[in-house]
């Protein structure tokens, strides 16, 4: 299906790093919960990700990603998820987040 151009501005994409993550073991599947750094303008968000095979908690502070920081907010158990970090499936379908290539400003959005 192809979608035009201003389909695609709707989703805000922006990149910030990771200050803070720490095991989710009340959710259903196994996950990290993460707070995510976007930067003055969007400030902190916290999200739940099951990023538990390629990730520990300790290597993800200080990593830059990529989220959809515009959805609306998801309660998943106890926990509120205020916006989705992206990633791709490796062969397994394990996730492997998004990141970019050099350092860049939090909040910088995608284009």
């Amino acid at each position: 299906m192809k979608i035009e151009y201003q389909d695609f501005t709707k989703v805000d994409i922006r990149v910030g790093t990771i200050v803070r993550a720490e095991e989710f073991p009340e959710a259903r599947n196994p996950s990290f919960k993460i707070w995510v750094d976007f930067g003055s303008d969007i400030g902190e968000r916290k999200t739940s990700a099951q990023i538990m095979h390629h990730y520990e908690p300790e290597t993800l502070i200080g990593k830059q990603v990529a989220a959809v920081v515009n959805f609306p907010e998801k309660q998943i158990g106890p926990f509120m998820s205020q916006c989705l970090v992206l990633g791709f499936p490796d062969e397994n379908g394990e996730v492997v987040l998004i990141s970019p290539t050099n350092d860049v400003p939090n909040g910088g959005k995608l284009f």
